[in-house]
């Protein structure tokens, strides 16, 4: 294997020269330049990563950590801050936690040991305290998706209020009355933040939030299941359903189905994410679209200036849209009765 010293021997440049230029610390004309780099190619030539690591003292990685790598958005998520961190010469590590806080706890001891260069945070339960401790005092952490009360670092929201307004609003501009909402656990941020745009849209088109079809569990087709079967089993179902999450939606799908009845004939249905299968599922879902590889690109970003010294904003929020496809329709006449 070709060393530091072929390399600069092949520039005609001294070993150091190469070394500096390597890790960024000197500013060489563009001829110099364009040798070492040449030379590099000829040769073949791949760095020592260790001893570049203890001579930067960077472990040129991060950390993702993610509730659940199976489930499509936070996987289109880690795609996208993959992209982002590979651009700009890091590594990521994952970890998929399965929203467990042991795992989580553990990911962020990993960087206080210096395994990486930053964190960037993603998590689908309300925090006892426990991670706001961990959290407390670090430098170079970025929060996506989910807030952390407690937790003065960088974050990377979508607007989750308006996202569940505008579907609320699509849902009684078609003639929907009697909808219903179903969400994630109570207390989470994007929660309470999407029941509040939900009731927003609902009290100024003069309608009743009914208390029994607000229903909040999972971000999960099972939880879909169970809070559809609640929802369609009384004795005056809604004529709308209002998803929190695309994976919510596909539950409600399937109880639709098993009660004989369709979407959108018998019950309209929005979802929220914009996952790739709400396009091709059958009625393709009218959903709200986030800006998935956006968000995941802005927290590495984000986490790029931290480590440069500089001082991203606080929160930044990104905008959301509604996708209008099959799943929604007038209410039947039936249901109107």
């Amino acid at each position: 294997m070709a060393t530091l010293s072929d390399v600069a021997a092949e520039a005609g440049v001294s070993p150091t020269a190469v070394s500096r230029y390597l890790n960024n610390r000197i500013d060489l004309p563009q001829a110099t330049r364009d040798r070492i780099d040449a030379a590099i190619a000829k040769l073949d030539y791949r760095p020592n990563l260790l001893a570049r690591r203890l001579s930067t003292g960077k472990s040129e990685a991060f950390a993702l950590v993610t509730p659940d790598i199976a489930n499509p958005f936070f996987a289109e998520l880690a795609a996208a801050v993959e992209r982002q961190a590979h651009a700009n010469g890091y590594s990521v590590y994952i970890t998929s936690t399965g929203g467990h806080a042991d795992a989580e706890m553990n990911a962020i001891r990993r960087m206080a040991d210096s395994h990486v260069d930053g964190l960037i945070m993603t998590t689908n339960r309300v925090d006892d305290g426990s991670l706001a401790n961990l959290l407390a005092g670090r430098e170079n952490v970025v929060l996506l998706d989910e807030d952390i009360d407690g937790v003065s670092v960088p974050r990377v929201f979508v607007d989750n209020a308006e996202g569940t307004y505008l579907a609320a609003k699509h849902l009684i501009a078609m003639g929907h009355r009697d909808i219903a909402l179903i969400g994630g656990p109570h207390r989470l941020m994007s929660v309470n933040e999407r029941l509040a745009g939900f009731t927003r849209a609902m009290d100024e088109a003069g309608l009743p939030v009914r208390p029994g079809w607000v229903l909040l569990g999972d971000y999960t087709r099972d939880y879909g299941v169970a809070a559809a079967s609640v929802l369609l089993d009384a004795v005056d179902p809604p004529t709308a359903i209002l998803a929190c999450s695309d994976y919510i939606a596909i539950g409600v799908m399937q109880v639709v189905r098993e009660h004989g009845l369709s979407i959108p004939n018998d019950i309209s249905l929005v979802g929220f994410d914009d996952m790739a299968f709400a396009a091709l599922v059958d009625p393709p879902l009218t959903t709200i679209r986030q800006p998935v590889a956006a968000m995941g690109e802005l927290a590495v970003k984000h986490l790029l200036a931290l480590l440069e010294g500089q001082t991203p904003a606080a929160e930044t929020r990104l905008p959301v849209e509604l996708v209008t496809r099959q799943s929604v329709a007038p209410p039947s006449r039936k249901a109107l009765k």
